[in-house]
């Protein structure tokens, strides 16, 4: 199977910006697409997900080097480095059993190429005689009328006879295989933490030996959120965010009325009258210091040598 997106203005401006994601037969020239508003992982394998429940696993897929299919491995010593380093694709290919190729140039997969200037053409002029202006309408006609007419007038027979494609394997699940996986520790509170939401275990689920251990989150191309442990899979639930409480401003210390002149001097000598009483008390005080008592009781010596 060839497989790539094309970038193209197929509304011709009545609608949102639109790529068309699709996977042609070698063999066969059989063409299977989508529209879709984004060229990611989520959309990609949605695509694959279609193509393998309604034909089967094919042997290989033959792509360009694009990031969603190749990705720059890490170092060796990263902690979280696998041995083979794959994209989420390259995963999810890898767990089906199907080849990635990877095509070294865009002549090297010349069938998907054609089909696309094909549909550049004839494909623009269908959406514009229906009005389309959305995705759901474009795919509407594309799997009504353009897929159908396509195979019709494009499609040949193999040069082998019988069906290359493989049934699943029993047991095999494909929420679990097309999705996206990211390697997490479990928190001492049994909670993981990813994209910024935390998860928590359900308590009949949570056993003594998780806590530290390195598990895989999937999430789905549904929105859920799954745990792989130990040949096990456990649905987690977002932990409900508590509301912020308000924060309350500090209080203002109240500030000090202002004393006049006169206020001032009379506080003044208070204090210097309450001093006086306190070095009086203090010196009839018994069992004082020697130095205390000497220095209270000689005679002034100012001015002499």
């Amino acid at each position: 199977m060839q497989w790539d997106t094309s970038e193209h203005d197929w509304l011709e401006g009545r609608g949102e910006k639109l790529y068309l994601i699709a996977m042609i037969d070698d063999a066969t020239s059989e063409l299977t697409a989508r529209f879709v508003a984004h060229d990611s992982t989520q959309e990609n394998l949605r695509l694959l997900r279609c193509y393998v429940e309604q034909h089967g696993r094919p042997l290989s897929v033959y792509t360009d080097k694009a990031s969603l299919f190749q990705i720059a491995p890490r170092a060796i010593h990263h902690r979280d480095a696998p041995e083979q380093q794959l994209t989420q694709i390259g995963r999810a290919l890898q767990e089906l059993n199907i080849e990635w190729i990877p095509a070294h140039s865009p002549q090297a997969k010349g069938r998907i190429e054609r089909a696309f200037q094909t549909a550049q053409d004839r494909l623009v002029k269908g959406l514009r005689q229906v009005g389309a202006q959305g995705a759901e309408t474009a795919n509407q006609y594309l799997e009504q009328v353009y897929l159908p007419l396509w195979n019709r007038r494009f499609r040949r027979q193999p040069q082998l006879a019988g069906d290359a494609h493989r049934p699943l394997l029993p047991g095999t699940n494909l929420d679990s295989v097309l999705s996206i996986c990211e390697s997490r520790v479990i928190s001492q509170d049994h909670t993981v933490r990813w994209q910024g939401v935390i998860y928590r275990v359900e308590r009949q689920h949570i056993t003594a030996a998780m806590r530290g251990a390195r598990v895989l989150l999937e999430r789905r191309l549904d929105g859920s959120t799954w745990m792989r442990w130990r040949h096990r899979t456990l649905a987690l639930d977002a932990c409900e965010v508590r509301p912020a409480l308000p924060i309350q401003p500090a209080p203002q210390p109240a500030a000090k009325p202002m004393r006049s002149e006169r206020e001032k001097a009379l506080a003044k000598q208070r204090k210097l009258e309450a001093r006086r009483r306190w070095d009086a008390i203090f010196s009839r005080l018994p069992n004082r210091p020697i130095w205390q008592v000497m220095r209270d009781s000689s005679p002034p010596t100012r001015g002499l040598r």
